[in-house]
């Protein structure tokens, strides 16, 4: 195995073990908090803490990436995630929660967005929707997993929570023995002008997946707990019902790369949100039905759970790729405001209104998407201001 196959699969592993931290602890604090009787809003809000500490340092991650390398970011980010995740168990304080979780939050965006680019960095064009749908598929099997440690809770939160520091050591190790690198440094041509203004002008399409994304997956495991609980629905089947939209996202997320690599990603983007926007509109009529609800969200996960992977091998299509790590940047904070906003939005719409309303607002996000996808048209390459030199090893 080549140095870079081995350094991708060490990737794929350390973003499934993210996966399994972010999709045990984002449903078990809900729930926890839910059942102290905390409202939906502040309960929402709590759960935002997790996304406003990668709002918070998005903007910034582009500069340590490039002073220090993937494999150091990703190391530091690990560190943070370890230490917030030891200290939640022994705190039960609304306060205190918010504030590991934005500790949480910190370290989870810079172990990502280092991860996602470093494998944008070494998938080959040809193969690039493949491999990052890899990626995708790597984190969606490690949320799926995650929502099962609500059925261990009864033994004592420090059951999961101890599970996942044992995962965090073995990323810890696998990390250490690979060589790091450093993306390709920026040279701005005569024509100067704002990265971040050229990255948006020319790729905002590619830039709008990853506030869908972020947007539905913390409406399903922030919001989604606190609608089942108040319509009638047990703890267990929120454990059961949650990961099936993770796992439809598995079960295409690898052909559904593929398939982008050959037909290209717009006209893939286009149909899943399309049919993912008509199963969150139907979910409402699924009633008590729970292996409905299911099929839904298993329909729902298989046309949408890989847009996040989609939207940047688009991206990473249109850009050079100097400039990629700054479509990185803007995806991240794209999907952290997403994340933000839905835990609120939707906690204020079933506090004044009915809990079914929060997937109608997922589905008409898509359709307005599929929409934009129609209007898109990509500009010739010519117009790339900035070029990309010899790639920094260290």
């Amino acid at each position: 195995m080549s140095q870079s196959r081995y350094t991708f699969w060490v990737l794929i592993l350390a973003v499934g073990i993210a996966g399994v931290s972010q999709g045990l602890t984002i449903p078990m604090l809900t729930v926890l908090l839910e059942k102290q009787g905390v409202s939906s809003v502040m309960n929402g809000l709590n759960a935002a803490a997790l996304y406003i500490g990668m709002v918070m340092v998005n903007p910034f991650l582009e500069i340590p990436l490039r002073r220090i390398g993937y494999r150091s970011t990703i190391l530091w980010g690990l560190l943070l995630v370890t230490i917030a995740t030891a200290l939640i168990p022994m705190f039960s304080h609304l306060a205190v929660w918010f504030v590991l979780r934005l500790l949480m939050g910190v370290g989870d965006s810079g172990l990502h967005y280092a991860s996602q680019m470093w494998v944008t960095k070494i998938a080959a064009p040809e193969n690039r929707g493949r491999d990052l749908s890899i990626y995708g598929l790597a984190y969606g099997v490690g949320f799926s997993i995650g929502p099962l440690g609500l059925s261990v809770l009864h033994l004592g939160i420090w059951v999961p929570f101890g599970g996942l520091l044992v995962l965090y050591l073995i990323a810890f190790l696998l990390l250490s023995r690979i060589k790091n690198e450093f993306p390709a440094q920026i040279e701005q041509t005569e024509k100067k002008q704002n990265k971040y203004a050229f990255v948006l002008r020319l790729a905002w399409l590619a830039l709008i997946p990853s506030f869908l994304y972020g947007f539905m997956e913390t409406s399903l495991n922030g919001s989604f707990p606190v609608y089942a609980l108040r319509t009638g629905l047990s703890v267990e089947w929120v454990s059961l019902i949650l990961p099936s939209f993770v796992v439809g996202s598995i079960i295409l997320q690898m052909p559904l790369g593929a398939l982008s690599d050959r037909v290209g990603r717009k006209q893939v983007m286009l149909v899943c949100a399309l049919v993912g926007g008509l199963a969150f509109f139907l979910f409402p009529f699924a009633g008590e039905n729970v292996w409905l609800m299911m099929l839904l969200l298993a329909i729902a996960g298989a046309a949408v759970g890989s847009f996040y992977s989609l939207g940047l091998a688009f991206s990473a299509d249109i850009l050079p790729a100097s400039m990629v790590p700054t479509a990185g940047i803007i995806a991240g904070v794209n999907f952290g405001v997403a994340s933000i906003l839905a835990p609120n939005v939707n906690g204020l719409l079933m506090d004044v209104w009915e809990p079914w309303t929060i997937f109608w607002l997922m589905g008409s996000l898509l359709i307005v998407f599929a929409a934009a996808c129609l209007f898109f048209k990509q500009k010739a390459t010519q117009e790339q201001t900035y070029s990309m030199p010899l790639q920094k090893q260290g």
